[in-house]
């Protein structure tokens, strides 16, 4: 039986003298290595994107990190810091693509970008600088660091105990996680359940308790070096069982 066809949602990219869509390759190998499915770049095409063609062949989609940020415009603020890289193609494709999945029960896992993009739209809106938030701490990496240093562990994360996620790590009251971010969930979008929040009260995990199939939301980096990190094993093993579920189930209807 084929694997589940997971759609990652491309950012748009000057490389060289042309624009291209692009996806890293940590967060391709991640639904390989740590869900078994398939990836399938999809292109940021926003308006021209057919979206009924896309959700015809998709069991699974995941948002990922970038380094540019949702448009301040699409949860009604203007834009704090004009120097920040912004990407509207994305926008205007992974947004109706994330309520238009939701809505299908396809399952659904962001990550960083794609965890602020679910909550925007869904309805929520974001901190542009967490750091200047008054009780806030900094949750950025420093950029003169290696690799190794800013995707290593920087914070814990409190977890709701009960929760969704909870039960998807085997209950552990606090795991360790990277932060690599400067925006932030402020307002949580309406049908939203926290699922772990940093020690400064930012929320860094959701689930949609409204949609009728998988859901979760992580603000840090569970795609790296995925097979040397059990907590992110176990959260892209439960999202990868529910894209073959929805598989299996998309066939008996058919």
């Amino acid at each position: 039986m084929r694997r589940p066809i997971v759609l990652v949602p491309a950012c748009t990219r000057q490389i060289g003298l042309f624009p291209n869509h692009a996806a890293q390759v940590k967060y391709v190998n991640a639904v390989v290595l740590g869900a078994h499915c398939m990836p399938l770049v999809l292109p940021a095409l926003g308006e021209m994107t057919d979206m009924e063609a896309v959700l015809e062949v998709a069991d699974g989609v995941m948002l990922t990190g970038s380094a540019s940020n949702v448009h301040a415009d699409l949860y009604g603020q203007a834009i704090h810091n004009p120097a920040l890289p912004l990407d509207a193609a994305r926008d205007a494709t992974t947004l109706p693509l994330i309520r238009a999945a939701i809505k299908r029960g396809i399952p659904v896992l962001g990550i960083c970008r794609g965890f602020q993009e679910m909550n925007v739209a869904l309805g929520g809106t974001l901190h542009q600088a967490v750091q200047e938030v008054p009780g806030m701490m900094d949750h950025r990496d420093k950029e003169d660091d290696s690799l190794e240093v800013q995707y290593g562990p920087a914070h814990r994360v409190l977890i709701t105990p009960g929760g969704k996620f909870a039960q998807m790590l085997g209950n552990p009251a606090e795991i360790m996680v990277n932060s690599l971010h400067g925006q932030g969930v402020d307002k949580l979008a309406p049908g939203l359940t926290v699922e772990a929040v940093a020690d400064d009260g930012l929320v860094e995990a959701y689930t949609v308790s409204t949609a009728p199939g998988f859901t979760l939301a992580v603000q840090w980096h569970p795609e790296w070096l995925i097979t040397q990190n059990q907590d992110s094993l176990k959260m892209f093993d439960a999202f990868g069982k529910a894209c073959r579920d929805y598989r299996d189930n998309k066939k008996e209807r058919a």
